[in-house]
């Protein structure tokens, strides 16, 4: 039986406009980048996928080489998405990116229209759908012209294989530069993708501002920081935790002594506010001006829930905001001692 989603659905989640766009995202959003792929059984995929279309979350963000492996992820939510949510396909948000290595040869990866022409094509026959609502271009190619990547881009667009156009993982001018060439092609780019936690600051030291002097929203990953930012390694490894399970982006060797006290006292923080520190740190990115969304991962149905009530406190006072610049500026300084 096809999956009916509660009406209530939309009563909890907030949504904020996407940029200059007529676009509104949640301020939660799914990512499929782990826990979609061939090393998790499909039953927990489709109810992480049922348990955040049940709180309001629309955006589905995925990209042609998650898996394991590379386009695992797009197979398995077309698959879901045919078996449970075809008659929700006008409330969901289906994203998914080109850019990195997927094929063999010289046109496997990067940003020439040869790449993203064929990665297009082959993510709409994985996902089976007939478009999808956000394109990106998944990381800069230095040895193409931009103007290549962005002409393709348009293409894509023109030819209703996306409605809207994305970046992800370009830095400050490449952003700027690459918004006034889809400007002037009228496929303005709507949103950019880059990384952003307590502990991953990089957009702050000038991509925030082209974002918004760009009229470009955004979704950022890492938020959890692929789980350090939410205190399940206080306590050691967990058997069924990511950097167990599926160690490829997360390795046991990231975690030191520093870096566990720096969590601890995060923890302590959003213990203070009445929030797990999960849900401060998704609160900490919200409360940028720049971020529209902010992208989660989910190895279950009650992470999903559990993240949803960060938007239920997402204010900080000026104390609570200088406790926790003191806790990054400590762990800054023991990493310029190191």
């Amino acid at each position: 039986m096809e999956y009916t989603a509660p009406k209530s659905r939309y009563d909890a989640m907030r949504y904020a406009r996407c940029g200059n766009s007529g676009l509104l995202l949640p301020r939660l959003s799914l990512g499929l980048w782990h826990n979609f792929g061939s090393i998790t059984p499909m039953e927990t995929q489709k109810s992480i996928l049922k348990a955040a279309f049940d709180n309001g979350i629309t955006y589905f963000d995925i990209a042609d080489n998650y898996g394991p492996p590379c386009g695992e992820a797009e197979r398995n939510f077309g698959r879901i998405f045919r078996e449970e949510f075809s008659a929700c396909r006008d409330e969901l948000l289906i994203a998914t990116k080109a850019g990195y290595d997927m094929w063999p040869g010289p046109y496997g990866s990067y940003g020439s229209r040869k790449h993203l022409t064929a990665g297009i094509d082959a993510s709409l026959k994985r996902l089976g759908l007939e478009y999808v609502d956000i394109f990106y271009h998944h990381r800069p190619d230095y040895e193409t012209p931009l103007e290549e990547t962005c002409d393709a881009l348009t293409g894509i667009v023109r030819q209703g294989k996306a409605l809207y156009i994305g970046l992800s993982n370009y830095r400050p001018e490449e952003t700027r530069r690459a918004a006034r060439l889809l400007r002037e092609n009228h496929t303005p780019c709507v949103i950019h993708q880059p990384s952003y936690s307590m502990l991953d600051r990089w957009i702050e030291e000038g991509l925030d501002k082209v974002l918004l002097e760009e009229g470009i929203g955004s979704a950022v990953f890492k938020p959890l920081e692929q789980g350090l930012l939410t205190g399940r390694y206080l306590g050691g490894i967990p058997e069924d935790s990511r950097m167990v399970r599926d160690p490829r982006f997360l390795k046991q060797g990231a975690l030191n002594e520093a870096l566990l006290s720096k969590i601890s006292a995060l923890n302590r923080i959003a213990a203070g506010r009445g929030q797990s520190l999960a849900q401060m740190a998704i609160a900490w990115v919200l409360r940028n001006p720049c971020v529209t969304s902010a992208l989660i991962g989910a190895s279950r149905p009650s992470q999903i829930e559990e993240n949803v009530r960060a938007l239920d406190k997402l204010h900080f006072t000026q104390e609570e905001l200088g406790a926790i610049e003191d806790v990054l500026a400590a762990k800054a300084k023991g990493k310029e001692n190191a």
